[in-house]
């Protein structure tokens, strides 16, 4: 008899655990779902919650420790405006640290947001950026678009990529209207040029991979590629322009220098043959050697 229930009681456990199973993935997909709405309801409150300790809307940058390396992603971005003109660059100017992109923008022209995230701050600084919007992104990246006549969001408000945030204008420290943008990861202000190409209205590629250890020579070449003086040309009623008071052909300025933004697999050769020149001249137009290998969204110059 005893022989008799031990060979029952494995047989009973088994069909326990068998109409169980469907029970336990249905409690797991519960708590999947549960767990996506968590992370989806903590990113709405903090997004990049990962890299910032806190959200607040006191200041408009604090620099906190840079990760060694860090990939943000570019996709689903919007350009802050349709503008190709760049007024002054990212770097030294007049003896003190440039932390951004001036684009040339007219009062009253429409200002979007460059990727999806959630306003941090909207204020009005008459000595600085003047009317001014900081945004974070769920990439990492915070944005600032400074020296606006009206700002079209308030703080806390979650935002799409291309929302309106704001008009162009003249406000603050500035003499001229432009758009002053800044891109900053962990309140440390990155040059713009490195993700983004405003005279091709694109990004860099998908992705940028940010390293402490090669970012400044990142920084230099995206000046050299997108953001050099002369590249853009410059509007002379600027004050931001380091060419002030000089004139400019807007036109002959975006025809003097043409760009390619590398495919994946492409070569030199390849390059070479579209763009009807050659490989000795890609090279050295972009000072770099024949052995070079080349990244998809790399930017070259072809003439």
């Amino acid at each position: 008899m005893a022989l008799a229930t031990v060979a029952v009681v494995p047989a009973t456990a088994q069909d326990l655990l068998a109409s169980q199973a469907p029970i336990d993935r249905k409690m797991k997909s519960v708590d999947s779902i549960a767990l996506q709405r968590l992370l989806e309801f903590e990113e709405w409150e903090s997004p990049a919650s990962a890299l910032y300790e806190d959200w607040d809307n006191i200041y408009a940058h604090r620099p906190t420790e840079l990760p060694d390396s860090f990939r943000i992603d570019l996709r689903d971005f919007c350009m802050p405006t349709p503008s190709r003109v760049i007024t002054s660059n990212f770097g030294p100017r007049w003896g003190r640290q440039h932390k951004g992109l001036d684009v040339k923008v007219y009062i009253g022209d429409t200002i979007r947001s460059a990727f999806s995230g959630k306003v941090r701050i909207v204020r009005y600084e008459p000595k600085g950026y003047g009317k001014y919007v900081v945004i974070r992104h769920n990439n990492g990246l915070e944005t600032i678009y400074g020296h606006m006549s009206k700002q079209l969001v308030h703080e806390n408000q979650e935002v799409r990529a291309g929302e309106p945030i704001g008009l162009g204008g003249n406000t603050g420290r500035s003499t001229g209207s432009h758009l002053h943008f800044e891109t900053r990861l962990c309140g440390v202000a990155l040059n713009p040029a490195v993700l983004f190409d405003f005279r091709n209205q694109d990004v860099i590629g998908d992705e940028y991979i940010y390293r402490k250890s090669t970012y400044n020579r990142d920084a230099a070449q995206a000046n050299r590629l997108r953001g050099a003086n002369g590249l853009y040309g410059y509007d002379p009623a600027d004050v931001n322009s380091p060419n002030q008071g000089k004139s400019y052909d807007k036109s002959s300025a975006s025809a003097n220098t043409r760009y390619h933004k590398v495919k994946k697999g492409e070569t030199l050769s390849a390059i070479a043959r579209k763009h009807k020149t050659s490989v000795s001249e890609l090279c050295k137009l972009n000072r770099i050697s024949k052995n070079v290998r080349l990244r998809p969204g790399q930017i070259l110059k072809y003439n």
